[in-house]
């Protein structure tokens, strides 16, 4: 056994761990922090994969910015943990079976692609530029259109979020847009005509005050 795959086993076994424990772990912040151990792990794999690119992008995304959101808002939030949980290890048996069959079935998909028998060889100037300029010229070459497709549905899918959880302020006033465009200028302002002085009341005698 060589060293790369010594590596391999280590970080599969400790990136196993890390997701049983995401979902068993008690508390919130404890589930989050592993997960950030299983996004190490497996950017880990994907070093030892030649696939830099990924591994860089797992840890700077999803440990940088996601894992640092989520721990954010566990920690604000006053979860009832107990709630939550309830009933967790009497659907157990019936999710992990779900699970097994949903890993087979990735693993009959993906298993083809690592038969590196029929992968093409590439030549000296490719192994020259890297990993990650080359990815970046089939994407923005190739693949083009798909990606900014991919862009759009995640610009769409943004707004869509924002327009779902976006909750009216009772502190604020509100004017609906088609009641705007249905205004008058006679609605609005009222002309009243006054005169230019007002006769100031007399005053009475001090007598007639008693």
């Amino acid at each position: 056994m060589t060293t790369i795959t010594a590596l391999f086993y280590i970080f599969s076994a400790v990136l196993l761990f890390a997701s049983f424990r995401v979902i068993t772990a008690r508390s919130p912040v404890y589930a989050a922090l592993y997960l950030v151990l299983a996004f190490f792990s497996a950017s880990c794999v994907w070093i030892l994969l030649r696939a830099e690119f990924l591994a860089i992008a797992l840890v700077l995304v999803y440990v940088g910015a996601v894992m640092v959101l989520f721990l954010f808002v566990v920690m604000m939030l006053d979860i009832n943990v107990d709630t939550l949980r309830e009933g967790f290890w009497k659907h157990f048996p019936i999710a992990f079976l779900v699970g097994v069959v949903i890993a087979l079935e990735m693993a009959l998909v993906l298993m083809p692609g690592f038969d590196l028998r029929s992968a093409p060889v590439p030549d000296a100037a490719a192994l020259k530029l890297g990993n990650s300029k080359l990815l970046g010229i089939e994407v923005y070459t190739k693949y083009l259109y798909p990606l900014q497709v991919a862009a759009v549905l995640l610009l769409v899918a943004i707004i869509a979020a924002i327009a779902l959880t976006l909750r009216r302020r009772r502190d604020t006033k509100y004017v609906h847009p088609s009641d705007q465009v249905k205004a008058r200028k006679a609605d609005r302002v009222r002309i009243v005509k006054m005169k230019p002085t007002i006769e100031t009341p007399a005053v009475a005698p001090e007598g007639d005050k008693a």
